[in-house]
């Protein structure tokens, strides 16, 4: 499939988003009062500006944004409809969050649980609409939600260390072992999705596709001079060592170099993950193969 950097953007900023939500949420039932002032009040605004800016991201993959509403009347049947709900209803929750601690209102836990829970919800909505298409085989199974989760969570809790030598620097030894361990757990997550996509055996071929049992049939081209719609949307267009960068880019940034860093150096270990989410989030896209593209991925 061809990634769209609007995707791209939507799915990492509101990931982090997400994941530092919870982790602000569980500082606060675990530490409490002696959590520093406003400390929970920033984050909770640091989480609606990421989530801003994912929703923003997202209307330049729309081809009408001004009806974009209408996408969310079909949430009975769509995920993306529920995700589109999902999405301002937890961003809601959240300024309450914030709100309630701003104006100390109290019952903050309660409003907190609310939060995790539609957080949780979201990351559901967001990786159904990727893990119901059957068709794609590489994102049909529960692996692409746990991924979304685990990713999210563990860019997340990075953030929050880096935030927190800001503006808690108490709190930064623990939450940089909490971001150590989710991201050995996104590494081992992702490692195998990865080893199962690059196992998958495709139920149809070349072969299969044309009825002729020759073993040695190549797809040169799609029979057009030019390009269309479905070598557009449906196939990358990159070479294969291109993709095999991104690979090794996802690698490191995702969880090397933060594994290296977020010990001693949050902040910069949450920039190199966050790029490093980037091209993982571009490689999930890339490594789809869509049946058509036994046809349609070139051209003369």
């Amino acid at each position: 499939m061809r990634p769209a950097f609007s995707v791209l953007f939507l799915t990492t900023l509101i990931g982090a988003g997400q994941g530092l939500f919870i982790t602000l949420f569980f500082c606060e039932l675990l530490v409490g009062a002696s959590l520093p002032e406003n400390f929970l009040l920033g984050g909770a605004v640091l989480v609606l500006v990421l989530s801003a800016l994912g929703g923003i991201s997202s209307v330049f993959h729309l081809g009408h944004p001004e009806r974009a509403w209408r996408a969310m009347t079909m949430w009975r049947t769509s995920w993306l409809a529920r995700e589109g709900i999902a999405l301002p209803a937890f961003m809601a929750v959240v300024f309450a969050y914030a709100l309630a601690h701003w104006l100390n209102f109290g019952h903050t836990l309660a409003i907190g649980v609310i939060g995790v829970v539609f957080a949780i919800v979201l990351f559901v909505c967001t990786g159904m609409i990727y893990a119901a298409i059957k068709v794609l085989k590489e994102w049909s199974h529960p692996l692409t939600i746990v991924n979304f989760i685990v990713l999210g969570c563990a860019s997340g809790t990075t953030l929050a260390a880096a935030y927190a030598a800001y503006a808690a620097p108490d709190l930064v030894a623990g939450l940089a072992k909490a971001a150590f361990a989710l991201t050995v757990l996104g590494l081992l997550t992702r490692a195998v999705s990865l080893w199962r996509n690059a196992t998958l055996r495709p139920t149809s071929t070349l072969q299969t596709a044309i009825g002729i049992r020759h073993p040695h049939i190549v797809q040169k081209a799609q029979g057009s001079l030019g390009g269309s719609y479905n070598t557009r949307e449906f196939f990358h267009g990159k070479s294969p060592a291109f993709v095999r960068g991104i690979l090794v880019a996802l690698l490191l940034g995702s969880f090397v170099l933060p594994l290296a860093l977020v010990l001693t150096l949050p902040l910069l270990a949450f920039v190199a993950q966050y790029l490093g989410l980037l091209a993982e989030r571009w490689y999930f896209f890339a490594e789809a193969q869509h049946p058509q593209n036994l046809y349609y991925q070139g051209k003369s």
